[in-house]
């Protein structure tokens, strides 16, 4: 379980980024309990679930890390080819995003 999660921190990035809690928990297969929790330190987030953070917040998998708390696993360098797959999924929720946001 992760020492310490600066929600505050997560927060400002997700709005940075013009993102919220929902739109994360739907990138990393969370319901919103499941995010909640994540959010009061209750539930401790993965090294995939980091490196989805970290292209949602535009920020380094070490920086989601320190922030979600020390025991949090920081993924290992991922090669090219695999960080190029993981840049177009990324691209594809945020654009799935963008037409659930249309529809409401």
């Amino acid at each position: 379980m992760a020492l310490f999660f600066d929600s505050e921190w997560f927060d400002a990035r997700l709005a940075a980024n013009g993102l919220t809690r929902g739109d994360l928990a739907i990138a990393l297969g969370l319901n919103e309990a499941e995010i909640a929790d994540v959010w009061k330190d209750q539930r401790e987030i993965g090294a995939t679930q980091v490196r989805v953070m970290a292209a949602m917040l535009g920020v380094t998998p070490q920086d989601v890390a320190k922030h979600a708390g020390i025991s949090t696993p920081v993924p290992r360098a991922d090669s090219d080819e695999r960080l190029a797959r993981i840049e177009r999924e990324l691209q594809e929720i945020k654009l799935l995003l963008a037409e659930m946001r249309e529809r409401r």
